[in-house]
This record gives C-alpha cells, sequence and structure tokens, in this order.
C-alpha cells in the first residue's frame, strides 16, 4: 500500500502570476489533481494512502494524514491559501515525522535485530515550491537544514529523519511571469539548482526544474513511474577492480584496468525493487541484511543506525551457490552505472558476494550475506540475499540431506556449532524456520536468544508505549485550523477624545447585539459575515448565543418570541435586494455532491414484493438491477473479482522441477527459472503448531473446539456433495454424494432420514443472502486493531456452499487482511488455503481413478 504525500509549499511567495495568469498555487493544486487522474491508470493504485502537509507551523501543518478519506484530501487541497514563511526544513521534518508516526509500534524497522527488505511502508515525498530563498522568523537562509529536535519518542535510533523506503522528490516551479518568445527546447527535464535537490538526491530520489506547463506535464508522467515498492541501498566497491572482459566475454589480463581511479560504478545509491507475493499482495521474504554491529548482551543501547544500509560488494568472480529447498530472497536493482557495468561484461554464470562491514564477530568486514548476480538474459541485476555466510552453511546442508540422510555425526555436528558462533544472534530464526521447511531435524535450541541486553528491550518497549501517546496526539491535531484573534481591538488615537463606548450610537448597536433591543433585520446580514463578532470593551456583556429557552431573560422574551416568529414564517428577507431565484442558487462546488443529498432524503417504503431483488443507485437507468440480488460495493467487487497476473521475466516458475538439482555448487541461470521457494504444507487445514500459534496470538486465544470444528468443516466438505458434519446429524445443500463408501451412505441416509423433518433447508438464495452478510462482517473484522482473530475464523466457518466458494471467501479475508497489513492473520489464513487446495486436488484425484456405482 504506497503513501503518497505531498508537501505544498504555501509561502507567501507562492501568489506570484504565470503568464497565464495563474498563481503558483493554482499550479500546484493543478498538479496534484492531474497526478492523481494519471495513478488511477494503475489498478494498484486502490491501494494508495494520500497525505497533505503544509509550510503552517506545526501541528497545523498537517491537512490529511492516516486516518483522512480522499474527499477530506480534496477539500483542503481546495482550500490552501498562500501566506507565511518558505519554511521548507520544518515542513519536511514534520513531514517525515507523519510517515514515521506507526513504524516504532509495528516494529517495521526493527532496530538490532537486521533489516528486512520485505518489512516496509513504500513512501514517496512529493513537494511543489518556487524554489526562492528559505526564509524564517530570525534570517533568510542560503542552506536546507531540517531541525535535529523531534516530537517522535525513537528518533535518536536512526541519524536521518527519513527511513530507506522513503523518497523524496521535488517540483521547482520556474515559470515565467511573461510570455516567451523563444521556442521550447523538448528532450528531459533537467533537475533543479535549488537547496533541496540535494536533499531529494540523499534520500533517492530528485528534483525536476519545470519552466513550462508542458515540462510539469512530462515530470507527472515521470512521477507516477516512481510509485515503485523498494528499498534505497548505498552499494559501495571493496578491494581492487574485476578483470576487463574482452568481447567473447573472457578475461582479458593484457588490458590495462585502472583499480584506482574513482568510476561511477563504484558506488552507487538506487532502489531495490521489493514485489509483492501475488497471492497475498504483501512482500514476502526470509533473511534479513545484516546490522553494522554485532549485538552484545553488554551493550548499553543501541548506536543509531544510517536510514540506508551500507553493502559492500567484492569484484572477485564466485560460482552462485543454492541448494534445494533452501529459500533465499532475490531482489532487482533499479537501473544505474552499476547495473550497467554488470550487464556490460556478460557473465551471467558467476557474482560478486555481498558484505556488511562490522557485521561479523571476528572479521571486520564482515562474512558475506548474499551476491549481485546478472540474470540469464542479461537485462537486469539481481541482489540474491542468502543465510549469512553462506559458503559454509551450505555444503552443510547439502552434505545433511546427502551424505547423512537427516542422521549426521559428532563431527558434523561440530562444524554446525562452529558455524552458529559466527552467526548473528537475529540470524538464528530464520535459519530454524528455513530448516523447519526444509525437512531437517531441529539443529538450534528452541530458547533463542536475540542477543540485546535486558535494558535495550526495555528502553524499546518504552518507546512504544510513548510513541502511541504521541501518535494519538498528533492524529488529533490533523486538520485543526492555527488559532485567530476573536474579536476587534479597538484603540483610540486622538489622544484625550472621548472613548468610542461612551458613544450613543456605538452603545445602541451593543444593545442590539446582546438583545436588549429588537434588531433591524431589514439591515442585519446573517450570512454575510458568518463567525463575526464585534470586540466589547464592556466584559459583562455577551453576544447573544441562546441554546436553551430558559437562558433567556424574562424581560427579553417578547423580542425573542418576535424574531423567533420572523425566522419560523420567512417574513423577511436576509439581503436587501434579494430576489427569489437567489435563493435556490448552489454553488458550483456542490451540485455533484450527491452523497450528502441522500442523507436528507426520507428513508424509502419497503418494497411490495421482497423476493424481488433490490435497486441500484443508478443515475443512468433507474431500473438496473443486480445479477447476484443485493447491494455491492465496488472496492469488494474489484477484490473479489479475478486478476490478471502479469509475469515479469525471470520469475519463478514450477515448484516441482527444483527437483533437478541436486549439487550444493551449480550453475544459477537454470536454477533461477525453475526452482521456486521452497515451503512444506502442513499437514492440516490448521495444524498443531499453527493452532497454537494463533492461540498466543489471539491472547485469550480461539478454544481448540472452534480450531478442530473449523479444521472439520472444511475437510467434511466435498465439492459436488452435502456438508456433512461430525458430531451432527445434519446434510445442508448438495446431492447424495457418489464418493462415498457403502458405509459413509449408509450413515448419510440415516442422517438425512432421521433429522430431516427437524433441519431447516438452505436454498441458494438464502445461503447466498448469508454469505454476503459474512463477507460484509469479515471486512469489518480485518479492519480492527489487536490480534484477536477468534471471530474471523468463527465467521469462515458459517460459510455456505461448496468447497470453491469458502475457498474464494478465504481469498478474500487474505487480501482485505494485505490491505490493513495484517501479516499474522495473513500467515494463518494462507494455512488454511493450503489445506483447501491439497484437499480439493486429493478429491479430484480419487474421484477420477475410483468411480463408485450410486
Amino acid at each position: 500500500m504506497p503513501i503518497l504525500l505531498f508537501l505544498i509549499d504555501t509561502s507567501a511567495s507562492m501568489n506570484q502570476r504565470t503568464d497565464l495568469g495563474t498563481s503558483y498555487l493554482d499550479i500546484a493544486k493543478g498538479a496534484v489533481e492531474l497526478f492523481l487522474k494519471l495513478r488511477a491508470r494503475d489498478p494498484a493504485s486502490r491501494g494508495d494512502r494520500y497525505m497533505l502537509v503544509t509550510y503552517d507551523e506545526p501541528p497545523y501543518c498537517f491537512k490529511a494524514g492516516w486516518k483522512e478519506n480522499h474527499a477530506t484530501f480534496m477539500s483542503e487541497l481546495k482550500n490552501l491559501q498562500a501566506s507565511g514563511l518558505t519554511t521548507l526544513g520544518q515542513a519536511l521534518r514534520s513531514s517525515f515525522d507523519l510517515l514515521n508516526l506507526n513504524r516504532l509500534i509495528s516494529g517495521i524497522d526493527n532496530y538490532g535485530q537486521g533489516r528486512n527488505p520485505f518489512f516496509l511502508e513504500p513512501s514517496i515525498l512529493i513537494t511543489i515550491t518556487d524554489g526562492n530563498k528559505l526564509t524564517s522568523t530570525a534570517s533568510v537562509q542560503e542552506e536546507l537544514h531540517l531541525p535535529l529536535n523531534s516530537p517522535l519518542p525513537g528518533s535518536e535510533l536512526t541519524k536521518e529523519p527519513f527511513r530507506w523506503d522513503q523518497r523524496l522528490f521535488a517540483l521547482v516551479l520556474r515559470l515565467p511571469g511573461v510570455a516567451s518568445t523563444e521556442p521550447e527546447q523538448l528532450g528531459s527535464v533537467p533537475t533543479d539548482e535549488s537547496a533541496i535537490t540535494q536533499m531529494c538526491e540523499v534520500t533517492g530520489g530528485r528534483s525536476y526544474c519545470v519552466r513550462t506547463q508542458r515540462m510539469l506535464n512530462q515530470c507527472l508522467e515521470s512521477l507516477v513511474q516512481k510509485v515503485q515498492s523498494g528499498v534505497v541501498i548505498n552499494f559501495e566497491k571493496t578491494g581492487p577492480d574485476p578483470l576487463p572482459v574482452g568481447e567473447d566475454g573472457l578475461m582479458d589480463s593484457s588490458r590495462p584496468s585502472n583499480s584506482f581511479a574513482a568510476q561511477p560504478w563504484h558506488s552507487c545509491h538506487k532502489l531495490i525493487y521489493v514485489r509483492p507475493n501475488s497471492k497475498t499482495g504483501v512482500p514476502v521474504g526470509h533473511w534479513p541484511i545484516p546490522e553494522s554491529f554485532w549485538p552484545d548482551q553488554n551493550l548499553p543501547s543501541l548506536p543509531p543506525r544510517t536510514s540506508h544500509p551500507i553493502v559492500r560488494f567484492s569484484c572477485i568472480d564466485c560460482e552462485p551457490m543454492v541448494i534445494d529447498k533452501l529459500p533465499f530472497d532475490k531482489y532487482e536493482l533499479e537501473p544505474s552505472p552499476l547495473t550497467q557495468y554488470i550487464l556490460e561484461r556478460k557473465s551471467p554464470h558467476t557474482c560478486w558476494q555481498v558484505f556488511v562491514t562490522s557485521s561479523g564477530k571476528y572479521n571486520e568486514l564482515g562474512y558475506p550475506f548474499g551476491y549481485l548476480k546478472a540474470s540469464t538474459t542479461l537485462t537486469c541485476v539481481n541482489l540474491f540475499v542468502m543465510p549469512y555466510n553462506y559458503p559454509v552453511v551450505l555444503p552443510l546442508l547439502d552434505d545433511l540431506f546427502k551424505v547423512h540422510k537427516l542422521k549426521p555425526n559428532l563431527k558434523w555436528r561440530q562444524a554446525f556449532d562452529s558455524y552458529l558462533k559466527t552467526l548473528p544472534p537475529y540470524y538464528l530464526l530464520p535459519l530454524k524456520k528455513a530448516l523447519r521447511m526444509m525437512g531437517a531435524p531441529n539443529l538450534i535450541s528452541d530458547n533463542l536468544d536475540c542477543g540485546l541486553s535486558y535494558s535495550v528491550i526495555s528502553y524499546l518497549k518504552k518507546l512504544s508505549q510513548q510513541t502511541k501517546l504521541e501518535s494519538e496526539r498528533i492524529l488529533a491535531s490533523v486538520g485543526k485550523k492555527p488559532p485567530q484573534e476573536i474579536g476587534i481591538k479597538v484603540k483610540n488615537h486622538s489622544g484625550g477624545g472621548m472613548s468610542l463606548a461612551h458613544n450613543k450610537s456605538f452603545r445602541k448597536l451593543l444593545k442590539e447585539i446582546t438583545g436588549e433591543t429588537a434588531l433591524r433585520l431589514t439591515e442585519l446580514n446573517t450570512k454575510e459575515f458568518a463567525g463575526f463578532q464585534v470586540g466589547l470593551l464592556n466584559k459583562d456583556l455577551k453576544p447573544q448565543t441562546y441554546r436553551n429557552a430558559y437562558d433567556i431573560p424574562r424581560r427579553g422574551l417578547l423580542d425573542q418570541l418576535t424574531r423567533m416568529r420572523s425566522n419560523l414564517l420567512k417574513t423577511h428577507r436576509f439581503i436587501v435586494g434579494q430576489d427569489e431565484d437567489s435563493l435556490h442558487s448552489v454553488p458550483v462546488a456542490q451540485m455533484g455532491n450527491y452523497q450528502e443529498y441522500l442523507k436528507t432524503v426520507a428513508s424509502p417504503l419497503r418494497e411490495i414484493d421482497p423476493d424481488q431483488p433490490k435497486r441500484l443507485h443508478t443515475f443512468g437507468n433507474p431500473f438496473k438491477q443486480d445479477k447476484k440480488g443485493m447491494m455491492i460495493d465496488e472496492a469488494d467487487e474489484f477484490v473479489a473479482g479475478p486478476q490478471n497476473k502479469v509475469k515479469r521475466p525471470g520469475e519463478f516458475n514450477s515448484p516441482m522441477s527444483s527437483k533437478r538439482r541436486r549439487n550444493a555448487t551449480v550453475i544459477h541461470d537454470v536454477h533461477e527459472e525453475n526452482m521456486e521457494y521452497g515451503q512444506t504444507p502442513p499437514d492440516g487445514f490448521l495444524s498443531k503448531s499453527a493452532s497454537a500459534e494463533l492461540m498466543n496470538t489471539m491472547g485469550g486465544g480461539v478454544p481448540p473446539s472452534q480450531l478442530n470444528s473449523l479444521s472439520d468443516d472444511f475437510t467434511g466438505l466435498r465439492r459436488d456433495g452435502p456438508f456433512h458434519k461430525p458430531g451432527n446429524n445434519v446434510l445442508i445443500g448438495g446431492t447424495p454424494n457418489c464418493n462415498l463408501s457403502v458405509d459413509d451412505q449408509k450413515t448419510a441416509v440415516v442422517s438425512s432420514l432421521g433429522t430431516a423433518p427437524n433441519t431447516l433447508h438452505i436454498t441458494p438464495a438464502m445461503a447466498q443472502g448469508i454469505n454476503a452478510d459474512i463477507k460484509h462482517q469479515l471486512m469489518k473484522e480485518v479492519r480492527k486493531f489487536g490480534r484477536n482473530y477468534e471471530r474471523i475464523f468463527i465467521l469462515l466457518e458459517k460459510v455456505q456452499g461448496p468447497l470453491e466458494i469458502k475457498k474464494q471467501f478465504v481469498e478474500f479475508t487474505i487480501k482485505e487482511a494485505a490491505r490493513f497489513k495484517r501479516r499474522v492473520l495473513i500467515q494463518h489464513l494462507e494455512k488454511v488455503l493450503e489445506k483447501i487446495d491439497s484437499h480439493h486436488l486429493l478429491n479430484n484425484v480419487n474421484h477420477i481413478n475410483s468411480r463408485p456405482q450410486c
């Protein structure tokens, strides 16, 4: 779910006019609206979240944040006004604080436990400014400075205010005020020379110098393409340059290589794409990128990390190493001088190992945790993330399966224990999960140590609690207007003249305001100056704002009754000279607000025939009816419907073809095309381990009886047969199942005969209505905070219909959980989905092999 934050310059300089007569602020508003239209072409934009920040003082700079919908965003955008100073540094700091609001609560940064590229919130920060001098209340600044102090707890754990999945792009408006006579130059848009350009490059983004409307449209098209899911990494070369490669692709030692001259590909600051899983829509990974320090129990606090990890690559050619069933992570690199250099070498069968300095305990450079390798088609360069110090552990695991047959001897165990001593503690849990997926015995102790001291863990928990309080405070302030002075302060500059309070006409006006005398309705305009109050010098006099009839003084009852009668009968006009037609005029901005109009319409009468399908609210055809016989939300129909998945070149294909390779050191291009992530399906829909994990996740947990019943509901289902639940002699829907054995058929017949008179037969229409209600409740349950998923699995248990219907509901729940990043829930639902697929495949095989006579 990408986050798009727009930082709009609302300084007074944005009021300057272009040659078209529009102000810079109007152009900025139009640019945001055009960007949203261009982004809407991509189906993935349905999960986008939009935020709006201005140059006002915090917290009044937050116009739309985490909780505001799209309508609020557009309303705040249209109401922006340019006034104030160009406080770009403070505005950028406030924008990053808004993006980082929930990161410490969700644990997405995983401080001290490695960096997981698949734990990310891809964010694009787009700022639109005029590029003028940066001003503050004290002086004019030549350079851009971001305030170091942040109200957000835990900001000291990262050196920079941004994170590795947040990029800054700037549209610097340089449109002239007078039409230019020179022809417009075509080509790419250059970067701007203002102070914000360097800040954009540091985050992995860039700036655009916009001089014409055509260039602005070109920049917006480019920005739409920049909305990608990924993280930024610093790649730096270590060691000598590689030997040059000849035209035939072989090493040419006769050609000189300048290892000491700095080349552009020696240091690159680029993005790696983190693709979401095709089934869940959420990125899935196995191995972290190591920290730049060794976790120790004696560390009193965590050292601050850089926003972008520094990954060093060695130019020594190595052979890629993989083994069967061992999972690894693959990330494509954004095009850069480094990728261009690797592809020009035309060596898809070799790789360069990558390191993180000081990640190891006994080695300053650290041990390799993966490698860079060109694809077999030489179209891109990929970063493969493997277990830490993989050249040592991969041969050991290969011997475990092929030589020792999962029964290691003492020598093997000693070598494996020596490897574990070089492994950072936060790699133990991923390694244990990988061994379980491979089917290996338990080689790692269950009492895993994260490597952090008790004081550090307590400090992180305390920061999380403080962040929750600060998050609530900031979210409550989103959309608030800055306070303004109430009333008009009138000062007497005439020296010793008479005070305004002694003026006869002024006292008369005060009496009319306070209700002591009747208001002159023909002269007072109540709508033109809504909320306007005159500052009163006498504090005992209060404006007339009666909300309770008992607050009216006795002497003012008759006057108040006269005003109430006039308002009720509409005997006066609000504005002098106003005609009848003007009373019905509606602003253009409100003409299409159909939802607000529906709120004022009375509730419709019930249908004459309740069995008829409900009519949809459609403008063009009021008699259009839904085929499913119920109201459908367009978003739900999109999520539940089939989606075309475009397969990228180089992605993994069949999971069965991974058995073709048996060597620890193999040619990687064949494996890259055929090997899938190794995953071992569990034995039941909800295995014992899954049930335990789910109960622990829920706190109170789901009772084992309910988990068992859910499993029985799925396993007792046949594609074309009735739904028979063990322990309950009820058959729901379907026809007699021809796939049952003789004993099962007798049991089914006896059950149906014994309970048919007392069993409610559910028709397809009734089942459809029940499923529609379940679907609506599932959407509500997934949106709820916390990890109590008991209600979700109870609802899935009640789904009516064949196995395909239940599978669709599980997939729908997974997609809804992916929208709200419920990773734990997705893991449990995927296990249920695997069970459904395995049982469905087993039923089809049994149906083909054995066709019993009914």
